[in-house]
């Protein structure tokens, strides 16, 4: 018995003139997460996508992964069969045998898109639920609150039979609405950061910041196997590996322990200014949240942000640290953020960093800083690794 995917459009029904651009886009996303697992056809029709499983196809591991596209509201693990009553009452029974053996009560609904089939969706509705009940008396029908609704979809070709939707990952197809650099560090945030920014639509490019040896080669391979984890809902993803050593140095032998952090974040932000730019990005995403540390209160962010040409965009700025790691646990890059590898942000932190930096007096400190030459150096050593 042949499945297949449903898969329902989200916002992008929405659209107007250009609303086949977004859709062109997801049907591309889908046909490349699904080939990771099986040779899958993928075609739009009345915007619902269909996946068709293979026979000898791995039915749970398609689903895993289209569960994680962007762009679909919901997914319907469907059988297939001819448009006729027999057919579909003999599908019914036979796809959904064990859902009709543990339920005690259902309702069938149906939807007629093929408005040539000769009887409307409540009369099929009647003709099925009536001789499902016959067939098996244990099954009480129930309109309000049944344990069991039994989903029959008449198509052009088809008729489909499921037992009801799962969501789907929502958002926006990646890649729809551009791309944007996203400041990948080794903690919690910054990879709910970019998962939260990939559901509206933006391709990846991570950038992170090395300062070995103060920081570890373990510490290094953290940061890529969280860029593995979230090639799964971004796709493929180039992770820009930044020498950053010699620039922390430089603060620290330079400037006044207390904007060590300040200046240090002001430095981080121009160089993935530059490489955003480099790659076609339109944007740079960090994982701040309002007031969590030192360098995320308003002034500080201020004075961050500076030093870009880009947006900078903050999609955690109003939650709360429990929030993230509920969405960082749901992503699966919470036990791998939490690992005890240091990043370069722990680097000469100082013991009172200044949560209300002056600009004037940054610009002072970085006066004595041969910042020019210090960016050029650290951009000629970066190394490009590919996720995904």
């Amino acid at each position: 018995m042949q499945e297949v995917l449903l898969c329902k459009c989200g916002e992008i029904v929405l659209k107007g003139l250009n609303r086949k651009t977004f859709e062109n886009r997801l049907v591309a996303n889908l046909r490349r997460r699904v080939r990771r697992v099986a040779d899958c056809p993928v075609s739009l029709r009345q915007s619902v996508l269909f996946v068709e499983i293979p026979d000898g196809a791995d039915a749970d591991a398609v689903l895993e992964e289209v569960r994680r596209v962007f762009g679909l509201a919901s997914i319907c693990r469907a059988s297939v069969c001819e448009k006729s009553l027999n057919a579909i009452l003999k599908t019914a029974e036979y796809y959904l045998e064990e859902e009709i053996a543990s339920a005690h009560s259902f309702k069938v609904e149906t939807k007629r898109a093929d408005k040539k089939f000769p009887l409307t969706s409540i009369g099929v509705s009647q003709h099925i639920g009536g001789e499902l009940h016959q067939r098996h008396p244990h099954l009480k029908p129930e309109m309000h609150h049944p344990e069991l609704t039994i989903h029959v979809e008449i198509r052009e070709q088809y008729a489909f039979v499921h037992a009801g939707p799962a969501p789907g990952a929502g958002g926006m197809p990646v890649g729809a609405n551009g791309r944007a650099a996203l400041l990948l560090s080794g903690g919690i945030d910054s990879p709910v950061a970019g998962y939260m920014m990939a559901k509206r639509g933006l391709e990846l490019v991570g950038i992170h910041f090395f300062s070995y040896p103060y920081t570890s080669e373990r510490a290094r391979e953290k940061v890529l196997a969280l860029a593995g984890i979230l090639t799964r809902y971004v796709g493929r993803m180039p992770v820009l590996v930044v020498p950053f050593t010699k620039i922390q140095e430089a603060i620290r032998d330079n400037c006044r322990e207390e904007l060590f952090t300040i200046i240090m974040r002001r430095f981080m932000m121009r160089l993935s200014d530059r490489l955003a730019a480099s790659y076609g990005c339109g944007g740079l995403i960090t994982g701040e949240s309002l007031g969590q540390v030192a360098s995320q209160t308003m002034p500080a962010m201020a004075v961050t942000g500076e030093v870009c040409k880009l947006p900078v965009f903050r999609p955690l700025i109003g939650m709360d640290k429990e929030e993230i790691v509920k969405i960082a646990r749901k992503i699966d890059t919470f036990e791998t953020s939490i690992l005890p590898y240091e990043d370069c942000c722990t680097v000469f932190t100082p013991k009172h960093p200044n949560i209300r930096p002056n600009l004037e007096r940054v610009l002072e400190a970085e006066s004595y800083l041969p910042v020019d030459e210090l960016v050029e150096d650290a951009l000629a050593g970066v190394e490009q690794i590919i996720s995904g």
